[in-house]
């Protein structure tokens, strides 16, 4: 929030939030969007400049004039459209968002107007037909949101769209873009994610090429769950990701995100018509798609590490599953030679697998593939019936994998012949030297 005195200031001369001002000051004079002081200095003025980045400007000496009022936003309506080709979810995310400065509201451009207007070169690529579902933060989205966005993509697929687009926040992606590859089984279109790493009013957004080259990954014969997003930093390319084998891999760069123990289904660039595979992506299927919603949201997942408690892991008795991403090849503390200063949790995790509670390893190395026969330790867990052995999934997919199949099974050995078994790509039983 701004000083009172600022505030009084600002009222006397009739300027708001999200005004076009001209700032004087010691350092020169300035002009742009008066942008809201959620935090920090409350005498400092927050300016965005023409260029899109944002300015901070000391209010003590300063002399701010309106230069113009800003034009009130209005919150998308819903648009009577014929249906089209390619079907654009929109489940919140900064990649087609646009921002109302005067109150700091951000709404989805997701109705068809908007979105010719965010990417006026959409409509040369695709007839587009656009809805939007949710208007969230990734991380607010929970397995509530996956059924209702697969059972969504379903009935856009089954009502004739060619392919389907999803906008989704980049944050949690990799989760729903997994639990999709689960949920939706034979897929006669492509589902492709797209999102954006910095928002379009940046100079440096992605927003415009992941969109375009999600739309032409959504034209092609892939038969799966798919990611497009930055393959460099510059603009150059995008990669097609399967949705069980991507991860986001740094917090802001646009390349990001990356294939993780296999190569990327493809190179994207709708600029040259080019989509370049990488590896065999499925094709459209012709069997019938199958809807598999259910999936058991009582599942943890927990990070192993040095000096953890026996008595945490026995507390997770209450979910219904447990993914622990193990160091190394798969390993926990299990203390085979009686350390005194060493604490094992291999009695409680044995404890849990007794108790009928399936637990699964995943691999914190991230890439590589999990291997219990190689040490003492690794093989105490195969003897306590711990899950995972020879996998290589991302911690991620093994989590909502497990969810998903907790949904569809009780009975520990179905558990376990559904989770080693590879459903949605998620399984490579030979590693790839180049994808590391």
């Amino acid at each position: 929030m701004y000083s009172k005195e600022i505030l009084a200031s600002l009222k006397k001369k009739g300027i708001e939030v999200g005004d076009e001002v001209r700032i004087t000051g010691p350092k020169g004079s300035f002009t742009g969007l008066l942008m809201p002081r959620p935090e920090g200095a409350p005498d400092t003025f927050v300016l965005k400049l023409g260029n899109g980045y944002n300015l901070g400007i000391n209010a003590r000496g300063a002399a701010i004039e309106l230069v113009r009022k800003a034009e009130k936003a209005k919150p998308p309506k819903e648009e009577n459209e014929p249906r089209g080709d390619i079907s654009i979810l929109g489940c919140g995310g900064t990649i087609a968002s646009k921002v109302e400065y005067r109150t700091g509201a951000v709404y989805p451009a997701i109705t068809p107007s908007e979105l010719r207007a965010a990417f006026p070169a959409l409509g040369k690529l695709a007839k587009i037909h656009s809805k939007q579902l949710f208007s969230l933060f990734s991380e607010d989205m929970g397995m509530g949101h996956w059924k209702l966005l697969a059972e969504e993509a379903a009935r856009e697929i089954r009502q004739g769209a060619h392919g389907v687009v999803v906008m989704h926040g980049t944050d949690t992606m990799t989760y729903t873009s997994a639990a999709l590859s689960f949920m939706l089984q034979g897929l006669p279109a492509p589902v492709v994610f797209v999102g954006a790493q910095r928002s379009s009013d940046r100079p440096s957004s992605e927003n415009e090429m992941n969109m375009m080259n999600a739309v032409f990954s959504a034209e092609q014969d892939v038969g799966e769950v798919c990611v497009c997003m930055h393959a460099t930093g510059s603009d150059d390319y995008c990669h097609l990701h399967r949705g069980t084998r991507v991860r986001k891999m740094h917090t802001s760069r646009r390349d990001a995100f990356h294939s993780i123990n296999s190569p990327p289904i493809a190179v994207v660039d709708y600029r040259s018509n080019r989509f370049e595979t990488l590896m065999a992506p499925r094709k459209r299927s012709k069997s019938g798609l199958k809807l598999e919603t259910k999936m058991n949201d009582n599942v943890a997942m927990v990070y192993v590490h040095p000096g953890m408690k026996p008595k945490f892991v026995e507390k997770l008795d209450s979910y219904d599953g447990v993914v622990l991403i193990a160091t190394g090849l798969g390993h926990i503390p299990t203390n085979p030679f009686s350390d005194k200063l060493a604490t094992p949790i291999l009695p409680a995790v044995r404890g849990l697998i007794e108790s009928g509670i399936p637990v699964v390893l995943a691999p914190q190395t991230i890439n590589g593939r999990l291997d219990l026969n190689v040490y003492t330790n690794g093989r105490l867990l195969l003897e306590a019936g711990a899950m995972g052995d020879g996998m290589d999934w991302t911690p991620e997919c093994a989590f909502v994998k497990l969810c998903w199949v907790l949904g569809q099974a009780k009975k520990m050995e179905k558990v376990k012949e559904l989770m080693e078994t590879d459903i949605a790509g998620e399984i490579w039983r030979r590693s790839p030297v180049e994808a590391f």
